[in-house]
């Protein structure tokens, strides 16, 4: 099961755990004091993708879940009960113990299926652009994750976030022009 729409949940082992279940992506807000830039990051994954919040049956999980429906409307959401996010011989209570068939049908009810991703920018292109090795690589990642809205990232991250968020080609190239373009006027 492919699922389009991008998962929030709380942190790594969540995602580890989604990816056990389903072929999704994720945002992880690293706790309960979500930041601004975690936040744009969510408001651009729910207008390119949709967003499911996945959070903890818990207060924190619960506070998670209120936060980001209010600052980025229209996102689905998918629960656990207690007893499904609890682990084995009753230790922990989260997304990250739930079985791989709860987690499946948490997000059965609330998911599109993948559809074809646009025409993918590759990682020659970023190479080529001067955001993998060289000089000027790392501002210039930096500066791209502002304009995309899509946060900074590693050469490797970068690629992998760019078809995460369906950035298109045009949307590359015109963020890259004007990279290019405050380059030259400083």
């Amino acid at each position: 099961m492919k699922i389009k729409e991008i998962i929030v949940v709380e942190g790594r082992d969540d995602t580890v755990a989604i990816r056990r279940a389903v072929d999704a992506d994720t945002i992880e807000t690293n706790g309960a004091a979500i930041n601004d830039e975690t936040i744009e990051r969510i408001r651009l994954a729910q207008q390119q993708r949709g967003v499911i919040i996945f959070t903890d049956p818990d207060y924190p999980g619960e506070k998670i879940r209120k936060t980001i429906a209010e600052r980025v409307p229209g996102c689905k959401h998918a629960f656990l009960t207690r007893e499904e996010a609890r682990g084995k011989h009753g230790k922990g209570l989260g997304v990250e113990h739930a079985s791989i068939e709860a987690i499946r049908t948490a997000l059965l009810s609330v998911y599109e299926e993948m559809i074809d991703p646009k025409e993918e920018i590759s990682f020659q292109q970023l190479v080529d652009a001067g955001l993998i090795g060289g000089p000027f690589a790392r501002a210039r990642r930096e500066r791209l994750g502002q304009l995309l809205k899509i946060g900074y990232t590693n050469g490797k991250q970068l690629h992998k976030r760019l078809q995460m968020f369906q950035i298109s080609k045009e949307q590359f190239i015109e963020a890259m022009k004007q990279v290019m373009q405050e380059e030259e006027h400083v």
